[in-house]
């Protein structure tokens, strides 16, 4: 399965580079010919061609900043968090080979706070909004402070 991703966080040094590698090596693992796109500190590290973007089955987006998806259209696009992209790039790779596969459409929100229900996948609508805040329970962002950059640097430096 031919598949494209986004990955893009506020600072864009670390996190985004690190959620690219992952998708990169889950979906080889998995046997699916993915491109990865970085949006971060540096500009567009490789930006995803027109021909790729056509020929993908499924878009994913793992960013915690705003990924303009015009040029998607018409294409399934899974958005989820950095944190999803760091930690769970398998399980995202599998969840947009699953709904591609089934031939759903349109915008999927998945990750750390979804409860699996993929009611909005054939809808079409662009769920864009930012409604994360939705739900009762608080957001947490970030990992373990002790594993942070800043933590790393400074075990460096001491």
């Amino acid at each position: 399965m031919k598949l494209v991703a986004v990955t893009s966080c506020p600072t864009g040094i670390a996190h985004s580079q690190m959620a690219a590698e992952n998708l990169l090596q889950a979906g080889e693992r998995l046997g699916h010919d993915i491109d990865v796109e970085v949006q971060g500190a540096m500009g567009t590290q490789d930006e995803l061609s027109a021909d790729a973007i056509a020929e993908a089955d499924a878009v994913i987006i793992t960013s915690d900043t705003s990924v303009s998806r015009d040029r998607f259209d018409g294409k399934l696009v899974l958005k989820g968090t950095v944190k999803d992209g760091v930690n769970n790039a398998e399980a995202v790779v599998e969840k947009a080979v699953e709904l591609a596969e089934a031939g759903k459409t349109g915008s999927v929100t998945f990750g750390s706070g979804d409860d699996g229900e993929d009611a909005d996948a054939d809808a079409g609508t662009d769920d864009s909004s930012g409604d994360a805040a939705t739900s009762d329970e608080p957001v947490r962002r970030g990992g373990d402070p002790e594993k942070g950059l800043f933590a790393r640097l400074k075990k460096l430096f001491s």
